[in-house]
């Protein structure tokens, strides 16, 4: 990919590009308007990645004086998985850096929580901010329209008697499921960390060392790793402190190995193993947070929901582990 400043004769393949995105959904926004705006201004570009004389990424980039900026990030959706939205925010940078600003800020929207683990795994900060706005053309915006008051919406589910499990045939074919017996604490936080930043997992890292050892190397709560070629891929948490239930506490795939089967791979396996230790039912929970295909591949293993619960959102409250996350 070709990375270079846009020409007047990029606006509509970059309108698209951002169109296809999904990002022009804030119908107060003039897409042309900024379009010209930026590359007009003296104080930004619009930088695209071009394939084939075909604009395939695109993103905006310019600084007020003090600060970088950049905006409308932008992959096209059949060009995606292939690194191209880290070249193009390395190109960002190199441009302000080229400028003279030695900082870049930018804004995502809180509920979008996949665009703000990209962007923290790039190096970025979640710095705590109330970002406040006033339009001067006179367009209405309702009030507290700027920041979600979405709750989390939070689903419990059980099975109380052993289902009929797929056979499920993921793509790569050297894996290892071994239990960790007796966890490090260290290595159960990679664990965490590490499936769970995207979907904001935070509760355990709340806990002192001595508190979540005293957790995971308890007698009735296992956790397995799943191993890909000799790398850990994912985890499951079974607890079984509250006899006769068996609680599948935590689950789930590191973002690296996703979109491979290995999900509905290690669920069999978690279903299977929980039922191998004739519990009276088998629980788990979801929320809002997680994996939009989360809920439904638990339903399509034989679990059922059974009840709900809202809860706000964390960005709708100061949590410091959210921040460093």
């Amino acid at each position: 990919m070709n990375i270079r400043g846009a020409e007047a004769d990029d606006e509509a393949a970059v309108i698209a590009l951002w169109d296809a995105s999904g990002l022009l959904v804030n119908p107060l926004n003039d897409p042309v308007r900024d379009f010209r705006f930026c590359r007009d201004s003296g104080h930004g570009d619009i930088l695209v990645g071009e394939r084939d004389n075909r604009v395939i990424a695109a993103a905006m980039v310019g600084h007020d004086g003090h600060r970088g900026w950049m905006w409308y990030v932008a992959t096209h959706p059949d060009e995606r998985d292939q690194g191209l939205g880290r070249r193009m925010i390395h190109a960002c940078e190199k441009w302000l850096d080229k400028a003279g600003v030695q900082k870049i800020e930018l804004m995502v929207r809180d509920t979008n929580t996949r665009v703000i683990g990209f962007y923290q795994r790039m190096g970025y900060m979640v710095e705590p901010r109330e970002v406040m706005s006033k339009r001067l053309d006179g367009k209405p915006v309702k009030a507290g329209g700027q920041k979600t008051d979405e709750p989390v919406v939070i689903t419990y589910l059980e099975m109380t008697r052993r289902p009929p499990l797929p056979l499920v045939a993921p793509t790569p074919k050297k894996l290892a499921l071994l239990q960790a017996v007796n966890p490090t604490v260290g290595f159960y936080r990679y664990l965490y960390h590490a499936v769970g930043r995207d979907w904001i997992w935070t509760d355990r890292k709340k806990l002192s060392d001595d508190a979540l050892a005293e957790i995971i190397r308890h007698d009735r709560v296992d956790v397995f790793v799943l191993y890909v070629d000799g790398v850990p891929a994912g985890f499951f948490e079974l607890d079984r402190r509250e006899k006769p239930d068996i609680d599948l506490a935590y689950f789930g795939i590191m973002p690296d190995f996703i979109g491979m089967r290995l999900g509905p791979y290690l669920l069999a396996k978690a279903i299977d193993i929980a039922w191998s230790r004739e519990p009276a039912r088998l629980t788990v929970n979801t929320c809002t947070l997680d994996h939009p295909k989360a809920l439904p591949m638990y339903q399509r293993f034989g679990f059922r929901p059974v009840g709900r619960n809202e809860m706000p959102s964390p960005w709708q409250r100061f949590d410091p582990v959210l921040e460093e996350s």
